[in-house]
């Protein structure tokens, strides 16, 4: 009986021990390795297209009511302007200012953008360029 006793505290104690957390020939996957990375102008896009309804007045390659992503673009890299800061509110407009009064409501829009958002939109106007 006291055998049986001791066999069994050893092998509760053996039992309890704490298991190293390092796993040796075993990968671990975590969420973030699974996970996708959105791009940025793939962020940029659903911006454009989506909250900020910037396709209403921007097209790729054509001036519909504001200039085309591609001029838009073009201009930004010649001049090198800094678009988020423009989005902000904080610098005038380089590319068809006679029409920055019509933007200026979508000002008010684009500046409750995070600088996240705001990025991601330059770098979407920007994949556009040709």
């Amino acid at each position: 009986m006291r055998s049986l006793l001791l066999f069994i505290i050893s092998l509760s104690l053996f039992s309890c021990k704490k298991e190293s957390s390092e796993s040796f020939g075993k990968s671990e996957t975590t969420t973030e390795t699974i996970a996708e990375v959105q791009k940025p102008e793939d962020l940029g896009n659903e911006i454009f297209h989506g909250k900020g309804a910037c396709i209403a007045c921007h097209k790729t390659d054509e001036k519909l009511v504001g200039p085309s992503l591609q001029n838009i673009a073009s201009i930004y890299k010649e001049k090198n302007g800094d678009m988020v800061a423009f989005l902000k509110g904080e610098k005038d407009p380089i590319v068809d200012p006679e029409q920055y009064e019509l933007m200026k409501p979508n000002l008010e829009l684009t500046k409750t953008f995070s600088d996240e958002e705001l990025k991601a939109l330059e770098a979407y106007v920007n994949s556009n360029l040709k």
